[in-house]
């Protein structure tokens, strides 16, 4: 399974009224590897990423999931056709999400907050969800705060039950939004190791981050993007050799003052 396409994406394009957020994205993410997505606000890195998850509907181009088509798929015409909503759901259910902010229900328990899916979605018997939602609070640290509320839980801590609803739910690809961004920097540490446990278990995980020494020691790939395509990408050690690429120098620039020279051997 490693080393296959986990997602395709060709001419990837979306827009919102004249404004073209993602345009001729062309991207290959593979079964087992951690891909990063980095660059400027306003680049298109969340849509990419929401458009993966089907949370927001591509224009243009088509998205596969493991080989199967995510929302739309070509016709015998060479047309987009829409799929069926069950075909949709389908598919979507092999990927998981973590946002930046945490999304918990404020009044259920960490342990209640990881439950509810398997109850809901996948019709888990009460104590098998349970059962479920306490091993995977116990793989991101937490069983011992099954029985606290989000609000007796610091940002970092929150951010871990949301990963372990999302594992909860068994999917075969992880995506994260800028995971650490809501987050203080002394609670950022405990986020980014757990998404290091994950990316050596061998999940195939596709982040958007500002966190550039998470994307140069831990991704395999790297895809930086500005103004909506894709400026460069390629394994992390050869995104970030010296002489960097112009534009993407420049943005580094912005990171200086959190380290990334001396993450990245500068």
């Amino acid at each position: 399974m490693s080393g296959e396409i986990a997602i395709t994406m060709r001419n990837l394009g979306k827009r919102y009224g004249a404004h073209e957020v993602l345009r001729g994205i062309d991207l290959d993410v593979r079964h087992g590897e951690v891909t990063c997505l980095i660059g400027p606000s306003g680049s298109g890195k969340s849509t990419l990423l929401r458009c993966v998850a089907f949370l927001e509907e591509h224009d243009s181009g088509i998205i596969r999931i493991g080989g199967a088509a995510l929302g739309f798929d070509e016709g015998a015409d060479g047309a987009r056709v829409r799929l069926p909503v069950g075909e949709i759901a389908r598919v979507r259910r092999n990927i998981g999400m973590v946002f930046q902010q945490f999304n918990l229900w404020p009044h259920m328990t960490a342990l209640g907050n990881v439950a509810e899916g398997l109850r809901q979605v996948l019709r888990l018997p009460k104590r098998e969800a349970r059962e479920r939602a306490m091993a995977h609070l116990g793989r991101v640290g937490l069983a011992e705060k099954a029985d606290a509320y989000p609000s007796q839980l610091s940002g970092g801590q929150q951010q871990r039950v949301a990963i372990a609803r999302a594992l909860a739910m068994d999917p075969k690809i992880m995506l994260f939004d800028e995971p650490t961004s809501s987050l203080d920097p002394e609670l950022t540490g405990e986020v980014l190791t757990v998404m290091r446990d994950l990316a050596a278990e061998g999940m195939t995980m596709l982040v958007v981050t500002h966190e550039i020494g998470f994307a140069a020691h831990v991704a395999q790939h790297v895809v930086f993007l500005d103004q909506a395509r894709i400026a460069l990408e390629g394994r992390a050690g050869e995104v970030f050799r010296k002489p960097w690429h112009p534009r993407l120098s420049q943005f580094l620039e912005t990171y200086l003052d959190r380290g990334a020279s001396v993450l990245l051997g500068g």
